[in-house]
């Protein structure tokens, strides 16, 4: 009678193994991105092909998973057509008011396309426009907006790689305006790094790419809604409050077949703000859920600690020599704070690295307090990713330098002369 039992014992066993490695095999399925893509390994468990998290101030990276990759980003090609014509109207060659009339070509947007179905000769307003590519991620708008920038889609695609070569970003290619063709590339670094000129230099950008919904047409039945389902005022929607995190005001979702789900957000509490990009995910929702993986570890590991304050002193460097003073030197000191995000309760210490003074023939009296007359850099060793980071500030006069007269200058000349004389005798011995 006990024989029965010890084979159902064996076959409970076995059971149990069988439903464990079922188990594992579902994980395992999971850890992929789009169309069953291998996902990259990394401690956060993320599911994603490449990730990066970003301090968005400092520029300090602290996450991040296959960052140097290009990998195709679909609509988030958007991000740089946004700082292009950002920049023409910052610089007086374009303005929001402008009337757009919408070019055939960009009419001409394939029906599988994301778009806001505007018709060859449409006047619409660079602003609305602007919206509905940042909002709606509309790429007959985008184009409208392109060629009215430059004249023409290729022509814009050039300035686009010309723009990317001068911020650096070396992996970028693009090929359209829009992201729609596989071949456009870019690694989730250097998307990053686009994403922070464009909060640093247009906060304004911020305004558009928080805009929860927008009606493009009077006729329109319905709003565009933003395609960022991550927005924190999303809150306050019955259908999207499940995706909605708390700070999150941008930046461009983005899907092809060939890139999956990506998305590149950013959030704000207090005074710090973050970066982020995913890039292959598996659904829609997925890549918020793995960009909330991020924020949630960001907000929770690390804390901002200003390590020099601003206006310090530099042993080695307390004074710079100048020529034609009433004083022969001059006290410096840093011009700004170096502020970074180290892992809670960790000591932060940095290390000078080493100075540059301007030529002495530009140290010349007069010289205004608060000129910069040279640079000094401090290395960090940044525990979140094992890497030194390097920090570099100005230093700056703390009084002005006023020209001594002539007088003065003459008898210093002559005190010089006499003393170098002195030395080269010496020198003889």
């Amino acid at each position: 009678m006990g024989r029965p039992v010890r084979w159902l014992s064996v076959m409970a066993t076995s059971l149990a193994l069988w439903i464990a490695v079922l188990s594992l095999g579902a994980t395992s399925a999971l850890a992929v991105g789009f169309d069953n893509r291998p996902s990259t390994e990394n401690s956060l468990g993320l599911q994603v092909k490449s990730a990066i998290l970003m301090e968005a101030e400092s520029g300090q990276v602290l996450f991040e998973v296959n960052p140097d990759q290009p990998l195709p980003i679909a609509s988030m090609t958007k991000l740089m057509t946004e700082y292009i014509v950002l920049n023409e109207i910052k610089n007086g060659r374009m303005k929001w008011e402008d009337i757009v009339s919408v070019h055939p070509e960009a009419a001409n947007t394939d029906p599988s396309e994301s778009q806001i179905y505007l018709a060859a000769g449409d006047q619409h307003s660079v602003k609305d426009l602007y919206i509905a590519m940042a909002v709606g991620s509309a790429n007959d708008a985008t184009k409208a907006l392109a060629i009215q920038v430059s004249g023409s889609l290729d022509a814009f695609i050039e300035k686009m790689n010309a723009t990317a070569a001068e911020l650096g970003l070396s992996t970028a290619h693009f090929t359209s305006v829009t992201g729609f063709e596989d071949t456009t590339v870019m690694s989730a670094g250097d998307i990053a790094r686009l994403s922070r000129h464009i909060l640093l230099e247009h906060p304004d950008f911020l305004k558009y790419s928080s805009i929860q919904e927008y009606k493009f047409r009077e006729r329109d039945t319905k709003p565009m809604v933003n395609f960022n389902y991550m927005l924190g005022s999303n809150v306050n929607n019955e259908f999207l409050r499940h995706l909605a995190y708390e700070g999150v005001d941008g930046m461009k979702t983005g899907f092809i077949n060939a890139a999956g789900y990506n998305f590149t957000g950013t959030v704000k509490k207090g005074d710090i703000r973050y970066i982020s990009v995913v890039m292959d995910t598996a659904t829609k929702d997925a890549r918020f859920y793995e960009t909330a993986k991020l924020y949630n570890y960001a907000y929770a590991t690390f804390e901002k600690k200003t390590v020099l304050p601003p206006k310090s002193v530099v042993e080695t460097v307390e004074t710079v020599k100048i020529k034609k003073g009433k004083q022969k030197t001059i006290p410096v000191v840093t011009d700004k704070d170096i502020t970074f995000m180290v892992t809670k309760g960790a000591e932060a210490k940095i290390e000078m690295k080493g100075y540059e003074l301007l030529p002495e023939s530009e140290l010349v009296a007069p010289i205004a307090a608060g000129t910069k007359v040279g640079t000094v850099t401090y290395t960090y060793a940044d525990q979140a990713t094992g890497k030194n980071l390097d920090y570099t500030v100005n230093l700056v006069t703390t009084e002005e330098a006023e020209k001594a007269g002539w007088f003065k200058l003459f008898f210093r000349a002559i005190g010089d002369f006499f003393s170098n004389l002195f030395n080269s005798i010496l020198d003889l011995f």
